[in-house]
């Protein structure tokens, strides 16, 4: 039996618990930086992983290990950077990432559909930063952004959006259904929230301090599911937040058509606090996340994030019945737009170019993968 795996990675960028053959890496970028070159790694993930720096919060017993060790400074943020320059390097990572995709079912190297979250960046970067090693994240359809912001792992998610065995779920999981470790997505509406109470449960049964965060969005508030969850989440008072990003279209249905009353009344129904966001300010938002977290984090029970947004692509590939004039309108108040307002303009072209350059390597390096 093979030993555990240790990242080579520090404080709330490492992920690590403990279970039996759960996952198994197949990559790992050793060195970061330009020079990095991508290796093939047989180590499975059984046996105990080392235990995470930073705070302990007791014994994890829903089976998650370490995520695929892959970290590219280019991508997540270099040493010493300013909080202002790593947001918009990790927001920019994203957004790169989520054109490069559409870029290549255009040219036929992709099957199936994505959901892109271009738009969408800052509030997957603003909730990750207040996280610790041993939260849980949960997502839906439109994952990527979620998955990348909590890992870094661009590598794993395009090998299994091409179907390949070094992919995050040895290619069988596609682009909305990744299970990875303290990561999980699925493409049913909703089909995710009742998974992130029950290890919610799990943590408060343990006596630690992690926490589950969901992410969902407006179109699922038309799930059932969601408020039997919602109803045992507060009488629990379960370590749960929900991050409900209402980016104003239920695919190619307006809300304002699809949704009777108020979305925070939805959950205040149910007794659980609501903070109330319209920003696509990364800055902002990671204020609002981080008081959020921070409350789930000490007892106060289930909590809603709900941030009103803006998806800017279509809903998947090339679905979009949206009126140009209103997408058009919303391209001045985009996350990079808003948040690169702090740079200076030398500083977003060195950072566009080295996010440039970095996915474009692996991408080039997933397509020779088997």
């Amino acid at each position: 039996m093979d030993e555990g795996f240790s990242l080579p990675v520090t404080g709330a960028d490492r992920v690590t618990a403990t279970g039996p053959d759960l996952y198994e890496p197949w990559h790992r970028v050793r060195g970061g930086g330009k020079g990095s070159q991508m290796v093939s790694t047989a180590t499975s993930w059984r046996g105990p992983a080392a235990p995470a720096s930073g705070p302990s919060t007791g014994p994890d017993p829903t089976g998650s290990a370490p995520v695929p060790g892959f970290r590219d400074e280019r991508l997540t943020g270099r040493p010493g950077e300013s909080d202002e320059l790593r947001l918009y390097r990790r927001m920019r990572f994203i957004r790169r990432f989520e054109e490069t995709l559409l870029a290549l079912f255009e040219e036929g190297v992709l099957n199936g559909t994505t959901h892109a979250c271009i738009g969408q960046e800052a509030n997957a970067v603003a909730v990750m930063e207040h996280l610790i090693a041993e939260d849980h994240v949960f997502s839906n359809h439109r994952c990527h952004g979620h998955y990348l912001a909590r890992t870094g792992d661009a590598p794993g998610l395009l090998a299994e959006i091409m179907g390949k065995e070094s992919g995050v779920c040895r290619g069988v999981g596609g682009s909305q259904h990744i299970c990875a470790p303290g990561f999980k997505s699925n493409g049913v509406q909703g089909g995710i929230v009742p998974a992130a109470a029950g290890i919610a449960l799990a943590a408060q049964l343990d006596g630690a301090s992690r926490v589950s965060v969901v992410f969902i969005g407006d179109g699922t508030l038309g799930e059932g599911l969601l408020y039997e969850t919602l109803n045992v989440a507060a009488l629990w008072r379960l370590p749960l937040l929900v991050v409900c990003e209402d980016n104003r279209w239920a695919q190619s249905t307006p809300v304002a058509v699809n949704l009777a009353g108020s979305m925070a009344g939805r959950f205040t129904a149910f007794g659980i606090p609501v903070r109330e966001i319209d920003s696509t300010d990364v800055m902002e938002l990671r204020a609002a996340a981080g008081a959020e977290v921070e409350a789930v984090r000490g007892g106060a029970g289930p909590r809603v994030l709900l941030v009103h947004t803006y998806r800017l692509c279509h809903h998947s590939k090339s679905d979009d019945e949206r009126p140009a004039e209103e997408i058009a309108a919303r391209w001045p108040l985009e996350p990079l737009v808003v948040h690169g307002r702090r740079l200076t303009d030398a500083q977003r072209r060195t950072v566009d170019d080295e996010v440039d350059s970095a996915v474009a390597e692996v991408v080039a390096t997933v397509r020779a993968l088997p």
